[in-house]
């Protein structure tokens, strides 16, 4: 039993031997192929860092909207973004329009 167990041991390791050996082949030759195609299009590591799409518009970056509705009494804003505010929302169910606290 103990012997059967050793020899299968032995396969294992000769096995993830040979695994990690094909992975590493497989891993040059994959490199290879990258570093063709980059020299083929003339392309560098910059290129690859940089946006997929160089004309698509970047992304704003949280900066602040300006107000679009404001309440007169207090001074709330809410740019129209979101949820209504609960402000917004008491004064419309008292029968204002939306229209009314446009800035």
């Amino acid at each position: 039993m103990a012997s059967r167990l050793n020899d299968l041991l032995a396969k294992k390791a000769e096995l993830e031997q040979q695994i990690i050996a094909i992975q590493r082949e497989e891993r040059a030759s994959a490199i290879a192929q990258v570093k063709s195609l980059m020299a083929q299009h003339g392309l560098t590591l910059a290129d690859l860092s940089a946006r997929s799409n160089p004309a698509a518009p970047k992304a704003r970056s949280g900066g602040k909207v300006p107000a679009k509705y404001r309440d007169p009494a207090t001074g709330q804003a809410w740019s129209g973004r979101g949820l209504h505010p609960k402000w917004l929302k008491q004064a419309i169910a008292g029968g204002a329009k939306i229209t009314d606290f446009l800035v």
